[in-house]
């Protein structure tokens, strides 16, 4: 193995490795926070708290539910919610219950929602009505048993609970009519689950818990397996990565971080959700970072230290007129991922906050974080920073054979976070790890002789829109199923807001087809991150003389 040329630009007391090795399982580390910070807040949201020793009831409550349900251990559980409290609890239920949490995109079309949940196999699901009825077109055709319905105000008391149900439902208008006979509410599981006993599963460190939707390198939304120790692994790398940074908040205070990226995303999930869960930290939970005005009411309440965001969120947060409303003056740390942070919106950030953006680096088969800038930079660098603890990176050619420092080439990930590999796909598996245990991240970089990386293009085809991917054969897949398209093809454009954003070119079968048309039958098969943002009709693709479609020719021209 290569020497780590990067150890020499880790901040003082920030470990080469940390032991990753010291708990069995994710659940040992959360039942540890459970009881370390039992009185403190483990959740905020909308003006209402929960705390580590609520979390840690409900959770155990909720787990016994399950397993009475005739659940077995290893069996797939789907949680489809934006984030709300009935989230991390529903997190913790299915983990001690011995189960696999399967995350799901609440945004989903049915479409997706039943290839996700087909493939991972998920005999349960745990969803805000607001999704119900996109469940209720698919479900017959998998293998859910079960369906818990939460509701929005669920666990905000009996008259507060009442009220925003009523004007989400109601005055709102955000829960369409569905019908899914013998679903049952969250709050009645709860009760069900109160007198039974939960047989505690003996949970190993090689175990699965979590599987993690991605695109990977190519089309197909396949499932990362993630291990219990992938994730344990990543919690502590993310602990002692940021203590530089975490080592700012007064003893006297306990750390506050924002949570506005959804739960359901790697990012999120692990450095919000799980490290706030690890560092005893209060988790505030905005519902939809999209409402602006009702985000920056909720932060004005809190003194925030954490920030996670991706390039878009930070953007709008800080060219918000309500910005002002928050107290930024107690913020230690904005950390940037996703998606590349732009250098216009780093400085725009730091003279209005002082607090830098410091980027890292990451994906769904890396639980997420393989790489970061060091948490005393004062600067945002451009960079995706050095690989973290326990990690090593490196760049290879398309042989497989490494590259010079300064020399372009394709990053490879090596670390006890790195996915086991892709569920039931190990011929996909095998496309993505080398023979050393590397996984093969299509992103193309350039390493200086400090050990900083910097992402210069992407291998693969993917468009990333705000963090997000968007896998141009999936796109393709969908528009060519409409009557009156001969054939597509689906590349990425710069966007100011979003980084890129998704253009579509369309050859015609039939002269009458009208951009109205495809872009009603793109809303109705893919969620919203996925649709076009242009729509261009055209005579011909370009083409290789095999027949394949030359997107990097339209990319250019994009």
């Amino acid at each position: 193995m290569a020497e780590r040329i990067w150890l020499s630009s880790y901040p003082p007391g920030v470990p080469a490795d940390v032991d990753v090795a010291q708990y069995d399982s994710v659940v040992a580390l959360m039942e540890e926070s459970f009881s370390r910070y039992a009185d403190q807040v483990a959740y905020s949201f909308m003006g209402k708290d929960l705390s580590f020793r609520e979390t840690d009831r409900l959770s155990l409550t909720l787990a016994a539910y399950l397993q009475g349900l005739g659940l077995a251990r290893g069996d797939r559980v789907a949680i489809m919610m934006p984030n709300v409290p009935q989230y991390p609890v529903a997190v913790a239920a299915i983990l001690r219950a011995g189960m696999v949490l399967v995350n799901v995109n609440p945004l989903y079309t049915a479409r997706e929602l039943e290839h996700q949940l087909k493939d991972s196999g998920a005999k349960a699901i745990v969803i805000l009505e607001n999704f119900a009825a996109v469940l209720e077109k698919c479900i017959a055709a998998t293998q859910v048993q079960h369906v818990l319905l939460c509701a929005m105000g669920d666990q905000l008391g009996l008259l507060k609970g009442a009220l925003v149900n009523y004007v989400v439902r109601h005055i709102k208008k955000m829960v369409p009519a569905f019908s899914l006979p013998g679903a049952v509410r969250f709050n009645q599981a709860l009760a069900r689950g109160t007198p039974l006993t939960l047989e505690k599963p003996a949970l190993k460190a090689d175990d699965l818990a979590v599987l993690q939707y991605t695109g990977g390198t190519t089309g197909v939304s396949k499932g990362a397996v993630l291990l219990h120790s992938n994730l344990i692994a990543n919690v502590l790398q993310n602990e002692a990565w940021g203590a530089p940074l975490l080592d700012r908040i007064p003893d006297n205070e306990q750390g506050t971080v924002v949570c506005a990226l959804p739960l359901y995303h790697i990012f999120a999930f692990t450095y919000c959700m799980m490290l706030a869960m690890r560092m005893g930290a209060k988790l505030v939970l905005i519902p939809n970072p999209r409402d602006l005005p009702a985000m920056f009411k909720e932060l004005s309440k809190h003194r925030i230290h954490l920030l996670p965001a991706v390039n878009t969120l930070f953007n709008a947060m800080a060219n918000h007129p309500d910005f002002h409303s928050v107290d930024w003056s107690h913020l230690k740390g904005s950390t940037g991922g996703g998606t590349a942070v732009q250098s216009a919106v780093a400085k725009l950030w730091k003279e209005k906050t002082g607090c830098p953006i410091l980027e890292g680096y990451g994906l769904s088969e890396t639980s997420p974080t393989a790489s970061g800038n060091p948490a005393n930079a004062t600067e945002y660098s451009g960079s995706i920073g050095v690989p973290i603890c326990n990690t090593w990176m490196k760049l290879v050619d398309d042989d497989g054979n490494d590259v010079a420092i300064g020399q372009s080439g394709e990053i490879a990930i090596k670390g006890p976070q790195v996915m086991a590999g892709y569920w039931q796909r190990p011929d996909e598996t095998a496309k993505v790890m080398t023979a050393d245990g590397y996984f093969k991240s299509g992103d193309i970089g350039v390493m200086d002789e400090r050990g900083f990386f910097k992402i210069i293009d992407r291998k693969k085809d993917m468009v990333l829109v705000s963090g997000f991917n968007v896998y141009p054969t999936e796109l393709e897949e969908v528009v060519t199923q409409l009557e009156g398209v001969l054939e597509c093809a689906c590349v990425g454009m710069p966007d100011e807001k979003t980084g890129e954003a998704v253009k579509l070119v369309v050859v015609r079968k039939d002269p009458q087809l009208s951009e109205a048309q495809v872009r009603a039958h793109c809303r109705e098969n893919l969620t919203g991150y996925k649709q076009p943002k242009v729509v261009e009709f055209r005579t011909e693709l370009p083409k290789t003389p095999v027949g394949k479609i030359l997107r990097r020719e339209l990319r250019g021209q994009a």
